[in-house]
């Protein structure tokens, strides 16, 4: 959608012609070409960022009310993607004043059943997340071959249909299925209970022995020994875009993380996430296998996160506009109840309050790799399912590709996710 990783080199041009007043500056706008408009969005975005980054909050606060005019979460691409990045920004604004922010936000309580319907529009509308799936119950099919006691931990258990079609296969295994325990991991009961309702459902059908266990806690606080791992068990761990939640830095409450130490590998062994990796491989797994955002939205400072971001939800925003007409209340709810709320995480929070801290590839090879595991290739047959089922799924825009034996899911020339495998070494 756009070229400029800063995004100001493309769009200064605009800037000279731009009108004084509202009213002037909103028909000057709908009279640029589409591809105008979003560059300006962008220029405005930018601008406001570097303000608020510099604490020039009445400088801020014009560049807010200027984009308020031009954007709209029900307008093209990129006035949807200003709308929601614009609503960021003024968080992180408000975050600077504590009791303004408490006392605005003391009575809005986070919603389960909006998240979740968020999350079950997206899974179903778009084959990222089943593409990811699909290729996750591969590498576990092909682990478990011949095991008699398989184990799975699912760390991000929320989509009973991720594991309904590995049930199916292993019924059909010549030399019989295994017993099988799923071990679900969750915030929330109500998922769970939902989860182990219909996959035992589904192991009484194919006749398998099958056991759910839930566990009801946020990753950071899981206790390992609640998983109760039995010796004889070939056990495969999953996550599904969560992992990256673990990267939160913990400083004190109301405290923003010195940036100068964010970018040292050092301190970023004191992470939650090496303890956690390290836990992990103290299970000793036979396979782990991770789906995660492609995108690096870790960076130290605002303006890298906000340049990093725009790029990855533009993708993902444009993705949504060739599926959904503008006023489809499924795509609003997808865009406003979860890729709006990552974009503010992703803007608006510092410290261990920020959780959507998506890395690339590269990263998680260096975070296993210091935590004793080596990677696994997924199978030629495992991208071959990948590329067959976006193909059935007649778009264009869908792509898959091979990176270091991971597969990367794209929306045209974007990646947007990948998934990846581990093994203990020995």
């Amino acid at each position: 959608m756009f070229q400029d990783n800063d995004g100001s080199s493309s769009i200064t041009s605009l800037s000279p012609r731009m009108p004084a007043g509202f009213g002037s500056l909103c028909h000057w706008f709908k009279e640029l070409k589409p591809e105008e408009r979003g560059l300006y969005l962008i220029h405005l975005l930018l601008t406001c960022a570097n303000h608020v980054a510099g604490g020039a909050l009445d400088s801020a606060n014009v560049a807010l009310d200027q984009i308020s005019h031009l954007a709209s979460p029900d307008g093209d691409t990129m006035q949807r993607i200003a709308s929601y990045f614009a609503e960021a920004l003024a968080d992180r604004i408000l975050r600077s004043w504590p009791g303004l922010y408490k006392a605005l936000h003391s009575t809005r309580l986070p919603v389960l059943s909006d998240q979740v319907t968020a999350k079950k529009i997206l899974y179903d509308l778009f084959p990222f997340l089943k593409v990811a799936f699909m290729v996750t119950n591969q590498a576990i099919i092909e682990a478990m071959e011949g095991e008699k006691l398989v184990h799975i931990i699912d760390l991000n258990a929320a989509e009973p249909t991720q594991w309904r079609p590995l049930l199916q296969d292993l019924s059909a295994r010549p030399e019989g299925p295994p017993h099988l325990r799923i071990t679900g991991v969750h915030p929330h009961r109500e998922p769970l209970d939902q989860m182990a309702r219909a996959l035992t459902d589904e192991a009484e059908k194919l006749d398998i022995p099958f056991q759910f266990t839930p566990i009801v806690t946020h990753l950071e606080t899981l206790d390992f020994q609640q998983l109760r791992v039995k010796t004889g068990e070939a056990l495969a761990i999953t996550s599904s875009l969560k992992l990256h939640t673990l990267l939160a830095h913990n400083h004190e409450p109301g405290k923003n993380p010195n940036p100068q130490r964010l970018g040292d590998n050092n301190f970023l062994e004191n992470h939650k996430i090496k303890g956690f990796l390290d836990a992990i491989r103290g299970l000793s797994p036979k396979i782990v296998v991770i789906s995660e955002q492609e995108s690096n939205h870790n960076g130290e400072t605002l303006m890298q996160r906000l340049s990093e971001s725009l790029h990855y939800y533009a993708a993902f925003f444009d993705c949504l506009e060739s599926t959904l007409p503008r006023t489809s209340s499924d795509r609003l709810k997808a865009e406003k109840l979860l890729l709006g709320e990552e974009i503010k995480n992703i803007i608006a929070c510092e410290g261990i309050e920020r959780k959507e801290r998506h890395e690339k590839l590269d990263k998680w090879f260096w975070r296993f790799g210091s935590s004793g595991f080596w990677n696994v290739p997924l199978s030629y047959y495992a991208m071959l399912q990948a590329r067959r089922y976006l193909q059935s799924c007649r778009c264009d825009g869908y792509n898959v590709k091979e990176e270091n034996g991971c597969v990367v899911i794209c929306w045209q020339d974007r990646a947007l996710f990948s998934v990846s495998c581990w093994r203990c070494r020995r």
